[in-house]
C-alpha cells in the first residue's frame, strides 16, 4: 500500500508541476477536512450538537445535503422491512 500511495503522490505531483511535499500537505489537510465535518455531522445526528451549530461548523449546504441522504436511506430501510 505505501508503494502505491508513494506512486499516486509522484504522479500527482509530476502532473501538477509541485514538489511531492505539497501534494502529501494538501492531501493531509482534505482529508482532515473530510473527517471534520464527519464528525460534526456524526455529533449532529446523535444530537450533541444542534442544527444550527452544525452548520456553523460545516455549512448549511453539507448539512442539508446530509439530512436529504439519511432521510434517503431511511426510506430504503423501511421499505425493506415492509417487503
Amino acid at each position: 500500500m505505501a508503494a502505491e500511495i508513494s506512486d499516486r503522490v509522484r504522479e500527482i505531483a509530476e502532473a501538477r508541476g509541485l514538489p511531492g511535499s505539497e501534494v502529501f500537505e494538501r492531501a493531509l489537510e482534505r482529508g482532515l477536512e473530510d473527517l471534520w465535518e464527519d464528525l460534526i455531522l456524526a455529533r449532529y445526528f446523535d444530537g450533541e450538537l444542534d442544527r444550527e451549530e452544525a452548520i456553523e461548523q460545516v455549512g448549511r449546504t453539507k448539512v442539508e445535503r446530509a439530512e436529504r441522504e439519511r432521510e434517503v436511506v431511511k426510506e430504503d430501510i423501511d421499505w425493506g422491512l415492509n417487503v
